[in-house]
């Protein structure tokens, strides 16, 4: 920690990275049994919810407007309070509007913080560090999932899913509200415009998180639906498979930092692609439980290379571009986020194998334009 020059702003980071990347795992390994189970719904219902569950994330150009009235790093931790309550509220809710509802409210405090917290390490920490700041964030938010997950494995044991999103909640709500007490900002970030403007200049980052988005929409959503409806893996297993794969997150990510560094974002991205264009052509025609389970591992640990987006921003981005052009960023990830799960629900209902295929013709575009980015190594 000692290394990087504003450790007050990588603390409250680091505290609020882990509260809300423990808050969606616990979600995201509850909901997908909580909605099959309780709720009862079906694959084009469950691309829905995903699709609506997105939709906040389309809206983040709006955190420019709200940073109008309010400090960067104070949205973050209210945003963190807003996810709290939406998990917390989850159980309560057991029909499919209530589902929908209390997704919304989650997502909508999760999108923010994203945002906001890629922005603040942009601005905060300069292009050598902020790799290895990216890396590191997501190594405690892996351990956040470790543990969360391990909790939700033994409490599924004993409590039903409506206790164990207030729990969960409940937590992360008060964790929240404890770092709006704080003040990290002892340094001057960099100065933003407060308006949403689309730059020609950026047309590779916009294209590139519009692909990214449209792929992880099909591995958040589709890959974990095929697990739990196809080969009827109970919430145990899936928490299991969670905490697993949150492991090898932690293990791994220091290594991504230092491959972006010493290789550029072009070879990094080019790897993600590549990977998991194989990834999805195995969801789709091998069709053994075992290989779905060491596909979805393995997809994991690709999913974080995308760090690469964010500092090959801030390698090409004028300063005062970089807080709103995440913001426009993230945005249109969240255009095909919210469109793919409503296409690959309805495709589900032909054929399970379609989104996987799609995914698979999506990473060859995105590995196209990849070979476009040009950046330094170090």
């Amino acid at each position: 920690m000692e290394k990087f020059k504003n450790k007050p702003m990588y603390t409250y980071l680091m505290v609020l990275v882990i509260c809300a990347s423990a808050g969606l795992q616990g979600w995201m390994a509850l909901f997908t049994n909580f909605a099959k189970e309780v709720v009862g719904v079906n694959g084009f219902q469950i691309g829905v919810a995903q699709a609506v569950r997105e939709i906040p994330g389309f809206l983040t150009f709006l955190v420019m407007y709200v940073l109008l009235i309010m400090r960067e790093h104070r949205l973050s931790a209210w945003s963190v309070v807003l996810l709290g309550i939406g998990i917390g509220a989850t159980g309560f809710f057991t029909s499919f509007h209530g589902l929908l509802m209390t997704t919304v409210i989650m997502s909508i405090g999760f999108h923010y913080f994203e945002t906001t917290n890629k922005s603040l390490t942009v601005q905060y920490f300069d292009k050598n560090d902020a790799p290895i700041v990216f890396a590191r964030l997501r190594g405690y938010g892996a351990l956040a999932n470790i543990t969360v997950g391990s909790i939700v494995w033994a409490l599924s044991f004993v409590l039903p899913y409506r206790f164990n999103f207030l729990l969960l909640g409940v937590f992360i709500s008060f964790a929240g509200i404890y770092m709006l007490s704080k003040d990290p900002a002892t340094e001057p970030g960099l100065h933003h415009q407060n308006k949403l403007v689309l730059r020609r200049k950026y047309w590779l980052y916009y294209t590139l998180n519009f692909l990214s988005g449209a792929r992880r929409q099909i591995f958040i959503v589709f890959a974990i639906f095929l697990l739990v409806e196809k080969y009827r893996l109970s919430v145990n297993t899936i928490a299991g498979i969670f905490v697993l794969n949150y492991a090898l997150t932690y293990l791994t990510n220091r290594y991504i930092s230092r491959a972006i560094n010493v290789y550029g974002e072009r070879v990094v991205l080019s790897l993600e692609s590549a990977s998991l264009f194989v990834l999805f052509l195995g969801y789709a025609f091998i069709e053994n439980v075992w290989v779905a389970i060491i596909l979805y591992v393995f997809d994991s640990i690709f999913f974080n290379f995308s760090i690469g987006l964010n500092t090959y921003l801030q390698k090409t981005a004028d300063p005062g571009d970089l807080s709103q052009s995440t913001a426009v960023g993230f945005t249109i990830n969240h255009i095909s986020a919210v469109f793919i799960p409503l296409i690959g629900g309805s495709l589900w209902l032909l054929n399970w194998q379609l989104p996987f295929i799609i995914g698979a013709c999506l990473t060859v575009v995105s590995l196209f334009f990849t070979q476009k980015i040009k950046t330094h190594s170090h």
